[in-house]
């Protein structure tokens, strides 16, 4: 069992949604994004998701573009949000981390040697974007063969007939991807998110946490009152941009996590 399986049999237990958080490593630098990341867990943070920065951040809006691109010109690597990971690991050896990116880098140090060094370093598991489920043997099934769990997203163009082979070797839980786009571009709506919930949870037995356009508490309450939790990433990389110290940032952050909570 991983920690993000303990974590959600834990909230499974006591009746509780979860509330899941994205920050870009290495934004506006390694030792800011560091100091937020130990903080998340006190803000009421049930899982924390580490972005890698990259390049050419397909999947990503504006703000998580432009905070990819401050880590990077920061010196913020691979290499490096790992260390960060086991930085956290000597004070926390309980909360769940999700390394979330896209596949160049990890193919450049190499899947046997990344998962080594990630299993090592205390990540959990896997959110590789680009990598579809055609391409599992690439990293998703070697992922979870070294004990991480490889979490896949569905979409609101995911199609029944789709639905199956994306959830076929996922674990840990599924990305439900709330509104169709990028990162940032839209706000939620729970109504539209219920049936949609609904019929990837008529398919699959893990938890399903809804992310994209979660940006305010009274979003997060309505939109993990439809799931087993959500998932707040730009709003909260929008809050570090403005320069905010980290005690605001985590402020902000035990706000949306009290409302997920509230669910």
């Amino acid at each position: 069992m991983t920690r993000i399986d303990a974590k959600f049999a834990e909230l499974h237990t006591a009746g509780r949604k979860a509330f899941v958080s994205y920050i870009m490593a290495g934004d506006p630098d390694m030792a800011t994004s560091l100091a937020v990341m130990k903080g998340l867990p006190g803000a009421g943070v049930d899982v924390i998701e580490l972005g890698v920065p990259f390049t050419d951040p397909m999947a990503d809006g504006p703000t998580i573009q432009l905070a990819g691109q401050r880590a990077l010109a920061g010196g913020m690597t691979l290499s490096k949000a790992l260390d960060m990971v086991a930085e956290f690991r000597k004070g926390d050896d309980t909360t769940p981390i999700v390394l979330m990116g896209y596949y160049n880098p990890i193919y450049n140090r190499g899947v046997a040697r990344f998962l080594a060094d990630a299993t090592a370093a205390g990540v959990d598991g896997l959110i590789v974007v680009d990598l579809p489920p055609e391409e599992d043997e690439e990293l998703c099934l070697p992922a979870n063969a070294a004990g991480l769990n490889f979490i896949r997203l569905a979409t609101p163009t995911t199609d029944d007939a789709r639905l199956p082979k994306v959830l076929r070797n996922t674990s840990g839980f599924v990305y439900y991807v709330s509104i169709t786009g990028i990162t940032g571009a839209a706000a939620a709506e729970a109504g539209d998110v219920a049936p949609e919930v609904a019929r990837i949870k008529a398919q699959t037995d893990l938890p399903v946490i809804v992310g994209f356009g979660i940006r305010t508490p009274e979003t997060a309450q309505g939109i993990a009152s439809v799931a087993d939790g959500c998932v707040v990433g730009s709003a909260i990389v929008g809050e570090i941009a403005k320069g905010r110290p980290v005690a605001e940032v985590l402020d902000f952050v035990r706000a949306l996590a009290a409302g997920a909570h509230r669910a």
